[in-house]
């Protein structure tokens, strides 16, 4: 992905790529997105980039020796650190759909922007709201006040966050409204895609917000815009 085309990425909104990725696509029905309600740490911001993914879990202590959990607790770390740029940590909450442990604090939103990744996507908890960098989005499943016990269980294994499912290397697009994977076969022609989406929608946006707009211009402009739309 070159930078012009990340640089592109990270100014539009997640369903804006959406729709371009069916324009790119040719026909509605693209279903790599995520579903249901998120919460995020910067509404007005977009990340952008290859997932590295791994579970944790936190309702209950672990069971393992503690050695064994400090040692998956650094290999974790490592990847996040080695994770090809731009990347996302994308972090399955094992208990959800009632995690209780945030995993994403003042802490660790720090120590993986201090890794240069680009933000986070999970179904799990955030907190330290106040606390957390300016420039690493949370994009999470629910607000909480306690860590819980948490704890890592796995590094690299596929994932599933509010129905969908990422593995590490996937090109994740998120924001306020959810996360999505960027088809690889889309990208060489995602920011003409764009290019023509928002061209697309002018056509019933310029009208509408003209002062003179009744039911006739509406009428064209929609006849118009049906016409060039996907």
């Amino acid at each position: 992905m070159n930078q012009d085309l990340l640089a592109l990425l990270r100014r539009i909104d997640t369903p804006t790529v959406c729709n371009a990725i069916e324009v790119v696509q040719g026909r509605r029905g693209f279903s790599a997105f995520t579903r249901g309600t998120m919460v995020c740490t910067e509404p007005g911001t977009a990340v952008v980039g290859y997932a590295m993914t791994a579970q944790i879990a936190a309702v209950a202590p672990p069971t393992e020796p503690a050695d064994v959990i400090r040692a998956r607790r650094m290999a974790y770390y490592r990847a996040m650190h080695d994770a090809p740029k731009p990347s996302i940590a994308v972090i399955e909450d094992l208990d959800w759909p009632h995690a209780i442990g945030a995993y994403w604090g003042e802490i660790n939103t720090t120590v993986h922007k201090g890794f240069g990744m680009s933000g986070a996507l999970t179904n799990g908890v955030v907190r330290d709201l106040g606390d957390l960098p300016d420039g690493f989005p949370v994009i999470a499943g629910s607000i909480g006040p306690s860590h819980g016990f948490v704890h890592v269980r796995s590094v690299g294994e596929p994932v599933r966050i509010f129905g969908l499912t990422v593995k590490t290397g996937d090109l994740i697009h998120a924001d306020r409204h959810g996360a999505l994977i960027i088809p690889p076969e889309t990208i060489p022609h995602l920011a003409d895609a764009i290019a023509k989406l928002q061209a697309t929608e002018r056509l019933i946006l310029d009208p509408a917000r003209a002062g003179d707009f009744d039911f006739a211009a509406f009428e064209a402009a929609w006849g118009a815009f049906e016409k060039a739309r996907t």
